[in-house]
């Protein structure tokens, strides 16, 4: 497969998790949050599809499009143990979170994602979902839309 197609076919099923998630917390009370702002087209998407929820948004350098660049009072900069330690002493709770953390080297965002699982987990409301490009720790594997191959996406249940 193309990277080009691998690019596709991954923005598709981040798309489409969004989309089924979205509707699977529907009456649930909680936040959102997305964990890796980059560009900002995943929280432009969160913001269209959750438009009542508040949008935690978490990133070591704000540097997104400009359509797509969350109130300064969502927008978590700096390193990911400090800002989910904040979100959770302040007593947020997180219905659904997207975790797109990583730098494009496997073994290193892996085991990123391992360690910062725990505290991710902190602020997760029970029964909340997580969906994931990377592997986490301590949640439960759920299946998720049947339109994205397993591999393809994560889907867990904090």
């Amino acid at each position: 497969m193309s990277r080009l197609d691998s690019m596709l076919r991954r923005l598709t099923a981040q798309r489409d998790g969004l989309n089924w998630a979205a509707a699977q917390i529907e009456a649930m009370d909680g936040d959102v949050l997305d964990l890796g702002l980059g560009n900002g087209r995943t929280y432009d998407h969160l913001r269209e599809i959750l438009p009542s929820r508040r949008i935690w948004v978490m990133d070591r350098v704000l540097q997104c499009h400009p359509d797509s660049t969350p109130p300064a009072e969502d927008f978590l900069q700096g390193e990911a143990e400090p800002m989910l330690l904040k979100l959770a002493e302040a007593g947020h709770t997180i219905a659904l979170a997207h975790y797109d953390f990583g730098r494009g080297i496997k073994s290193d965002d892996v085991a990123e994602a391992a360690r910062l699982s725990p505290l991710v987990k902190q602020v997760m409301c029970p029964g909340g979902l997580l969906i994931s490009g990377q592997p986490l720790v301590g949640f439960t594997p759920i299946q998720g839309p049947e339109t994205i191959a397993p591999d393809r996406y994560l889907f867990y249940r904090a």
